[in-house]
């Protein structure tokens, strides 16, 4: 069985992930790393602008660190409240398919969030996660001889007006969602560790892993 590293680190500046990322599939696409990883984690306010990017997505460039990365899609934002999960895996050890990717990214979501009682859905022709027509999650990969990079960003707490910055994924009277919304319950401590503990299970099933937890201090991180 394949196993999959879960490395939860906290809250990582969007540069720093980014180099993290790009080291860690440097290694798997060397043979340094001998296993798939999945980086848990959340930025502080960003947006991010990928490869089939518009400017005129982007509303209010002025207010926040605005970067350019190599991953497919349109304009997305990162902040607090939201968990986005970078995957380092090597898909030679799984389906060298970036259509199978994308899709199986999503289910690993729609589970997490069957997990949470939210019923959600692929909306056809767009990549992503969807619940009751409205975006729940975002989804952008980059890949280099079959090793991913980039991933998703799942909306739990996140301040939803931030999303007024752009026009999200580059799609326009999309409406954005968040776990705390569809469950209706902001109060509730847990909702990041249970969204966390979902995310997890869905990888594990989707892909058919063996998941090893990361303790706290682990060798893995962040690039300096």
């Amino acid at each position: 069985m394949k196993t999959l590293e879960i490395v939860e680190a906290g809250r990582v500046p969007y540069e720093d992930a980014l180099d993290w990322q790009r080291q860690l599939a440097n290694d798997r696409i060397g043979g340094r790393l001998d296993h798939d990883v999945l980086l848990l984690l959340e930025h502080p306010p960003v947006v991010t602008l990928g490869r089939n990017s518009h400017q005129a997505n982007l509303l209010r460039p002025a207010e926040i660190d605005v970067f350019e990365v190599e991953r497919g899609g349109d304009v997305t934002f990162h902040g607090p409240g939201q968990l986005v999960g970078y995957p380092i895996l090597d898909l030679s050890k799984h389906k060298q398919d970036l259509h199978w990717y994308l899709r199986t990214l999503e289910q690993a979501l729609i589970d997490a969030l069957g997990i949470l009682d939210i019923p959600a859905e692929r909306n056809p022709g767009y990549t992503g996660v969807w619940t009751r027509g409205k975006k729940i999650a975002s989804i952008g990969i980059h890949v280099k001889q079959w090793v991913t990079w980039h991933g998703f960003a799942l909306n739990v707490t996140t301040d939803l007006a931030h999303f007024d910055r752009i026009v999200p994924c580059g799609i326009q009277g999309v409406e954005m969602t968040s776990v705390e919304r569809e469950t209706g319950d902001g109060k509730r401590k847990t909702l990041w560790h249970e969204s966390v503990a979902a995310v997890v299970k869905g990888f594990e099933r989707v892909f058919g892993a063996s998941i090893m937890q990361s303790p706290e201090g682990a060798a893995l991180q962040p690039a300096k």
